[in-house]
């Protein structure tokens, strides 16, 4: 496989990891949390990370095709993200060509959901229900681990 591919894929992984831990066991009414009038809503920002990666897998078939997904009750949206992560994964590790390089699906869609997943983070330190930090550096990521099955989380900090 394709070193370049394999680290996409260890990157998505990274993001299922993180973002699981983010977008998991919110605190009720989590979606319409927003810091500030005129911000984004949390449930908005996962939508739009949805979208991302549903514009990804448009992209390495050919396409360049957007969608603004409404956002829909939060845990519909978790399975989404989850979805969404697992069919790019998929297409991944096959043997399918790519239509875009892999620097541009880096620096684009999954670069720009990584800034959602930390935003998100944000939100929920904000809404009093943060994300318990953990040694990320150790942390039992795989690529192919996608769909939202959890890892034992690293030891907190040593």
């Amino acid at each position: 496989m394709d070193q370049k591919r394999d680290l996409l894929r260890h990157t998505l992984a990274t993001i299922a990891y993180r973002g699981g831990k983010a977008i998991r066991n919110t605190p009720p009414g989590f979606s319409s949390f927003r810091p500030a009038e005129g911000s984004r809503e949390a449930g908005q920002i996962l939508a739009h990370t949805c979208d991302l990666f549903d514009w990804a897998l448009w992209l390495v078939r050919g396409e360049h095709r957007w969608t603004d997904a409404p956002p829909q009750a939060w845990e519909a949206d978790v399975a989404r993200f989850f979805d969404a992560l697992r069919a790019l994964d998929d297409c991944l590790a096959s043997e399918q060509p790519l239509a875009c390089t892999p620097e541009q699906l880096f620096q684009g869609p999954i670069a720009d959901a990584l800034t959602h997943i930390g935003q998100i983070a944000l939100l929920r330190r904000l809404a009093a229900a943060p994300v318990r930090g953990e040694n990320y550096f150790k942390a039992d990521i795989v690529a192919g681990r996608v769909g939202g099955e959890q890892a034992a989380p690293a030891r907190e900090f040593d």
